[in-house]
């Protein structure tokens, strides 16, 4: 049966990569469709990376995180049953990555001086304040030749690719410290101690009536599960629950 995926973060850090990898996947796919009709939606992911990365040291965090698993790939080289192939490509990555987003000025600062994008930005910010005849250049922007809207948008993109990478990077070793387990409720309700916990995976049957709800902190953390309602919105659901949980 086909499963729906949650995941919630348990701290700050991981709060701000899982954003980002949102807001990089809802740019990354308006390349595959006509920039002129999925303008809006890459605009507002591109202005919203960058606010994200402006408001938070996520550079800073990725090296931090980057240099915690460069000391870890080297710990797990001397596991017998480790494939060393992988391990020395992902070594190769990490430390590679390190190096691309140490220098003080990082290349997506180039993005807040771009002229064309500032004043779009500052529009966008607006409600409804990214009309047609709010931003004629826009508008004439977006009857160029795809192949200029094309560069243009890899151009801005390719900015951001040593974030992406890392970021990427990351996650994807966050994800794979736990593997799922088997967790069964009678009231919808479950809890138990957070400490270490980066980030929490549900997986509920895509048949179910019901999603799940988090709260918590590194310490201690709850999941309770709802139900949609009408009258209310949703609902608490009381009923036996069951559902894949994964504590990484």
């Amino acid at each position: 049966m086909t499963k729906i995926l949650y995941e919630h973060p348990l701290n700050e850090r991981t709060r701000n990569y899982l954003k980002l990898e949102h807001l990089f996947a809802q740019a990354q796919d308006c390349l595959q469709r006509k920039i002129s009709v999925s303008h809006q939606v890459f605009f507002n992911a591109l202005f919203a990376i960058i606010d994200t990365l402006e408001r938070n040291d996520v550079r800073g965090d990725l090296i931090k995180d980057l240099e915690k698993l460069e000391q870890n790939l080297v710990i797990w080289s001397q596991a017998p049953e480790i494939d060393d192939s992988i391990l020395a490509e992902n070594l190769q990555q990490t430390v590679e990555l390190i190096c691309l987003l140490k220098p003080n000025t990082p290349l997506w600062a180039q993005l807040k001086h771009d002229k064309f994008l500032a004043t779009l930005k500052q529009r966008f910010a607006m409600q409804g304040g990214s009309s047609s005849f709010d931003l004629p250049q826009l508008q004439f922007w977006l009857h160029q030749d795809s192949e200029i809207l094309a560069k243009d948008v890899q151009g801005w993109l390719g900015l951001l690719e040593q974030i992406k990478s890392a970021l990427d990077m990351i996650l994807k070793f966050i994800r794979q410290r736990a593997e799922f387990k088997q967790i069964d409720t009678e009231s919808g309700f479950y809890q138990d101690n957070g400490e270490g916990i980066l980030l929490l995976r549900i997986k509920v049957d895509e048949k179910s009536a019901y999603y799940p709800t988090v709260s918590g902190n590194r310490l201690r953390y709850s999941i309770r599960f709802m139900s949609l309602c009408d009258k209310t919105g949703r609902k608490y659901s009381n009923k036996a629950t069951s559902f894949q949980l994964a504590r990484c």
